[in-house]
């Protein structure tokens, strides 16, 4: 009998140190598995992080012009609202005096996520300068240019590439083609420097002024 016992009792011995063995081996391969499928799964490619990367930021050959530090830069215009910002960047000199000559600061300055197309000074001395003489001499009118090149909404680079219709707050609609980095509004103002952030604007430097129909 007492060896009988022996016996069962190693047998007894010897299964559970093989049950044991198979778990724990089980649980190894458990463990693999899930570190091969979590190293198998694809990385970001470095254009896509570059892509995503800069989706938020000014683009364009014209800002290069744009002042690399100060209350002008792009970091500096992004803390005051749009009439402010504006008025900080020196390739905008004209597009201010207009502005202030309408008496829209304020209005520019108070509204909240608008766009607005900017005109720089190249775009202002397109116009021949008895024209842009009169037209700064008539605040109706030049109230209704100005507010033609501000949208009512925030329109991203994504939202500027569908074309539109975007409605301004003059009440004409504006339109826009392209893609990427290469865009143009009412088919011939090109956006040389664009997705610029004002604290309360997003604003595209455009080389022609928009006029109203």
């Amino acid at each position: 009998m007492t060896r009988i016992r022996t016996r069962l009792l190693g047998v007894t011995a010897a299964s559970l140190l093989a049950l044991s063995m198979a778990a724990c081996g089980g649980s190894d391969s458990s463990t693999d598995t899930a570190s091969d499928t979590a190293s198998s799964a694809p990385a970001p490619s470095a254009s896509e992080m570059t892509s995503s990367a800069s989706m938020d930021q000014p683009f364009g050959a014209a800002c290069s012009a744009v002042p690399a530090s100060g209350s002008g830069s792009f970091s500096g215009m992004a803390q005051d609202p749009v009439a402010t910002a504006a008025s900080n960047n020196p390739v905008l000199s004209t597009l201010v005096t207009a502005v202030k000559t309408a008496g829209l600061v304020d209005t520019l300055n108070g509204a909240k996520n608008i766009t607005v197309f900017a005109p720089t000074n190249d775009a202002f001395a397109k116009i021949p300068a008895a024209q842009l003489k009169a037209v700064l001499a008539d605040k109706e009118m030049l109230t209704k240019i100005l507010t033609y090149h501000v949208i009512g909404s925030t329109v991203t680079p994504e939202q500027l590439g569908t074309g539109g219709p975007f409605k301004s707050l003059q009440g004409g609609e504006v339109t826009a083609m392209g893609s990427g980095e290469d865009f143009t509004v009412n088919g011939d103002s090109k956006v040389v420097c664009g997705n610029v952030k004002t604290a309360n604007a997003t604003v595209y430097l455009v080389d022609t002024v928009l006029m109203p129909k």
